[in-house]
């Protein structure tokens, strides 16, 4: 099977400060927590957003999977909408030791390009921050974190350095080449 060398950067925020909030976009573009743990929702969100850059973790989980992974204490997702369509997500877990995960963030193809991605972000980690206000038991946000690699959208990497992530670590690993999975099979181009 073909391989591909892929580039994994860590980046992170180590106090609130360091958010640099992007401009919302113009329009109605409203970002909103999805407080019922909904496997279909966020299977939907997943697969749609990460079809054409070849998320493929998730996609082999159960139903029971996702209920397990949605209803644990300090997991959030937060969707962004555009006139009521569904445009994105940030997907949020608390970690040990006061740490938030930025675990999955990103649009859907036809919302990419309109200033809603800088905007979602700018939201999510602003919510990574006041995450235990949400969650009796956690303690306060230390530190928030999330990883990029070369297999995302090609403006991830300035979107997160521009909100005020900073670089702390590089990885580069051989992975083995998969077509882009769509949300359904055959919906992009290999």
């Amino acid at each position: 099977m073909p391989t591909i060398a892929v580039t994994t950067w860590s980046l992170e925020q180590t106090a609130p400060t360091d958010l640099l909030p992007a401009v919302a976009p113009d329009g109605d573009v409203r970002v909103v927590r999805s407080e019922v743990p909904s496997p279909e929702f966020s299977r939907y969100l997943y697969a749609s957003v990460g079809g054409d850059i070849r998320w493929t973790d998730r996609l082999g989980w159960s139903y029971a999977r996702w209920v397990e992974h949605l209803e644990r204490p300090g997991v959030e997702t937060w969707v962004a909408y555009d006139r009521g369509t569904p445009a994105g997500y940030v997907e949020l877990e608390a970690q040990d030791d006061a740490v938030v995960e930025i675990v999955y963030f990103g649009l859907l193809p036809a919302f990419r390009g309109r200033r809603i991605g800088g905007h979602l972000l700018s939201y999510g980690v602003a919510r990574a921050w006041d995450l235990a206000d949400r969650w009796a038991g956690l303690t306060p946000t230390k530190r928030v974190w999330l990883h990029t690699c070369s297999k995302d959208g090609e403006h991830a990497m300035d979107n997160y350095q521009r909100r005020g992530f900073k670089l702390f670590d590089t990885k580069v690993e051989e992975e083995a080449e998969v077509a882009a999975p769509g949300p359904w099979p055959g919906a992009f181009p290999a």
